[in-house]
């Protein structure tokens, strides 16, 4: 599991950057390694794999269920689901739970390799980043925006 937090700034060397930036800058390597990591997750899979991986994320009617029934009839006893359902304190009965299970367990089918992408991206993400260190550093500046509180980003991985 990945966390951006103000740990993975310092192991880029970026734990100098201003309170206020670290967040925004945070939320958008977030995003970035989302954006990278299901372009290349979607390389080579079939228009009806992509839609229905969409179905699943988009939350359309009956998707979630069909896949479940299909694929983990028994989520709620998978040790997947357990392990998030520890870590996020929520119920079991949790649709948000259950759509992020029903999100990775899709990869783990359709895509076992998922967490050698997303290790793969972030390595690649990364090395960028601190190739530009000094010029990320440069080109953020103290604001007079309030202070946010930081919190952590995690990825499954």
């Amino acid at each position: 599991m990945f966390q951006l937090n103000e740990e993975f700034l310092k192991e880029l060397g970026l734990d100098k950057l201003p309170q206020e930036q670290q967040k925004p800058f945070l939320q958008h390597i977030y995003s970035e390694l989302e954006l990278r990591v299901g372009e290349r997750l979607s390389q080579g899979m079939s228009d009806a794999q992509l839609e229905e991986f969409a179905g699943i994320i988009d939350k359309t009617p009956g998707a979630v269920d069909a896949f479940l029934e299909k694929h983990a009839p028994n989520y709620q006893q998978d040790p997947m689901f357990q392990r998030l359902l520890q870590a996020s304190g929520a119920a079991a009965d949790d649709t948000r739970l259950r759509d992020e299970f029903t999100a990775t367990k899709w990869l783990e089918v359709n895509r076992p390799d998922y967490r050698d992408v997303v290790a793969a991206v972030m390595n690649e993400l990364k090395k960028e980043i601190i190739a530009n260190r000094d010029v990320i550093l440069g080109g953020m500046s103290a604001s007079s925006a309030p202070q946010q509180t930081q919190s952590d980003f995690d990825l499954a991985a």
